[in-house]
């Protein structure tokens, strides 16, 4: 049985170790992999030259969506709590797909066609408003820092389970996580986005060869009604008056579960990353052909999920428990010390390096996609208007170094509760940037002071009920049979009752609403009082283009070449 204070596990440490240098090396030539130029533009550096097709877009957003996090707590909710908690990111995952099928061709055309390197770059020149962008761009960095704190929890949860990072003081526990974020840190600066789109491949890979391993071993050595049944004694299991979770949606979760579910569908791709990975495509057609064959991931998730379920069975085996080497129970390390628990050496190192991997792509996109959003919404916007592409490339470099750091020192200096709890307003906030991008995509009706006040009205909303939801901080300890409660914590749930009724609700979707419903109502009163709606300077053609406006081109040609603009034009083609 998996204990806390294990010995280091040298075999899987020493397979862990060989796929990290690999992708090291991988990271560092990626600088060179389909480069035209030098990555002196964020064009170059922070969205690869805007050059990825359909095989390379697969991958790349594959490895950006689905995250260590999300491979270690998908089933560490589905161990501790049951499918209502646990079982929703399959279908999220699936609805997100045919909704983002319609809109994010429509982006990628309009930022391709106008040089748009961030959502913010598009609200700005959509509504001609500094204020209503910087909202979308503060917006996404709040949300995306919290996102790669989890990416370490992922790699804290493989570290803890091969017996590193447990005891000992701050520095000999934290050292190998502060190892892999500053090499992570050292090829991202160095490759830009090229980084993880060349990992992702070893990422993705590594992650099926595991999940499929995983499944035949539950059908064949545990059975799959075996494992069901152990959940669901589980879950139906009374405590303290009530059941332990949920083996299957009910009635009174019916509209909690379907409200999570589309909330989180509709949030997936307006956070920054995703939405980097998207204008990295080479053509629009790309990115439909990527949406229609990306639901493949969500398969994968689906038997990744019920993972969670067979290491209930382990436990009640007795083969395995999810004490870490503090001594405490933690749900986190049930995928983990599953694989531990069940197969060789050797391939728990595989599990556990498709696990860091998982962590080291997503973290190194993210990083990217916020400094692109500081650089571009920020910085050029407030303190540098004329800064060159060479600058903005500069600036972004350093941005994704300090955000990289920062996440690091967050989790290494707080609880994990507090990323999690981050991580929960972080889906909150980045949900109510959809009314002005994807509307935006479409029409002009909405006024751009409406918007910004909906958003506004929607986060305070949205933050203030999420703190409401208050839970008892309850430890359980290895060999201490009544569990401690240490008084009750904040931002205990994502769900809350929707407003004026008893009915439980998505707290992000129930925000959403209010923000539409304030949007729509400012904006008639807005037009009433014939309020100036800003200048719009894309034009209807930008949203079904598949190639670059020429002035734009050559605008930005001249830039990076350090010529002045307007001057020393080049000849026109003949």
């Amino acid at each position: 049985m998996i204990a806390s204070g294990t010995s280091v596990n040298g075999v899987e440490l020493g397979v862990v170790l060989f796929f990290f240098v690999v992708v090291t090396i991988g990271g560092f030539l990626a600088a060179r992999w389909r480069r035209t130029e030098k990555l002196h533009s964020l064009d170059e550096w922070g969205l690869g030259g805007r050059g990825f097709g359909s095989v390379v877009t697969w991958f790349l957003l594959g490895g950006d969506l689905y995250t260590a996090y999300t491979f270690v707590a998908v089933p560490a909710a589905m161990f501790a709590t049951g499918a209502v908690a646990g079982f929703f990111a399959v279908p999220y995952t699936i609805v997100a797909y045919p909704i983002v099928f319609v809109f994010l061709p429509r982006l990628w055309s309009v930022a391709q066609a106008r040089g748009y390197v961030t959502p913010a770059d598009f609200v700005r020149g959509r509504y001609g408003s500094r204020s209503l962008a910087t909202a979308v761009a503060l917006t996404g960095i709040l949300a995306t820092m919290p996102y790669i704190a989890l990416q370490l929890v992922g790699i804290q949860a493989v570290l803890d389970t091969m017996g590193l990072g447990g005891t000992g003081g701050w520095f000999e526990r934290d050292l190998p996580l502060i190892i892999a974020f500053a090499v992570l840190a050292a090829y991202t600066y160095s490759s830009g986005l090229r980084a993880p789109a060349l990992i992702a491949f070893v990422k993705d890979t590594l992650i099926y060869i595991v999940i499929v391993v995983a499944i035949v071993y539950v059908g064949a050595k545990i059975g799959f009604g075996d494992m069901f049944d152990a959940a669901k004694g589980k879950m139906t299991k009374v405590v303290n008056g009530k059941p332990t979770g949920a083996f299957t949606t009910s009635e009174a979760t019916y509209w909690a579960y379907g409200s999570l579910a589309f909330g989180s569908a509709l949030a997936l791709f307006m956070y920054p990353h995703s939405m980097t990975a998207v204008l990295a495509s080479r053509r629009r057609s790309v990115i439909r052909r990527n949406t229609a064959i990306l639901p493949a991931y969500s398969l994968m998730l689906a038997l990744l999920a019920l993972l969670g379920f067979a290491a209930i069975y382990e436990v009640g085996q007795g083969k395995m428990n999810v004490f870490g080497q503090d001594g405490k129970a933690n749900a986190q390390l049930a995928v983990p010390h599953f694989f531990q628990a069940v197969f060789p050496s050797w391939f728990a190192g595989v599990a556990f390096a498709a696990i860091t991997i998982g962590a080291l792509v997503p973290a190194a996109i993210m990083s990217i996609a916020a400094a692109n959003l500081f650089t571009r919404n920020v910085y050029r916007e407030f303190f540098r208007p004329n800064a060159s592409p060479k600058q903005e490339a500069q600036v972004s470099k350093i941005v994704s170094l300090v955000v990289k750091f920062g996440a690091l020192l967050f989790v290494l200096g707080l609880d994990k509760q507090n990323a999690l709890n981050m991580q929960l307003l972080g889906g909150v906030w980045i949900l109510q940037t959809i009314v002005a991008i994807v509307a935006g995509l479409y029409t002009r009706w909405f006024d751009r002071w409406a918007l910004l006040l909906g958003w506004a009205a929607a986060m305070a909303w949205g933050t203030i009920t999420a703190y409401q939801q208050k839970v008892p901080n309850v430890v359980l300890r290895q060999g201490v049979a009544k569990p401690e409660v240490h008084g009750v914590r904040h931002f205990g749930s994502s769900i809350a009752d929707f407003p004026f009724t008893h009915t439980k609700f998505y707290i992000a979707v129930s925000a959403l609403i209010i923000n539409v419903v304030v949007a729509v109502v400012l904006t008639l009163v807005l037009r009433a009082m014939k309020v100036a709606g800003g200048v719009d300077e894309t034009q209807p053609e930008d949203y079904y283009s598949d190639a670059p406006d020429e002035n734009v081109v050559r605008e930005a040609t001249r830039e990076v070449a350090g010529v002045e603009a307007g001057v020393n034009d080049p000849p026109p083609p003949r």
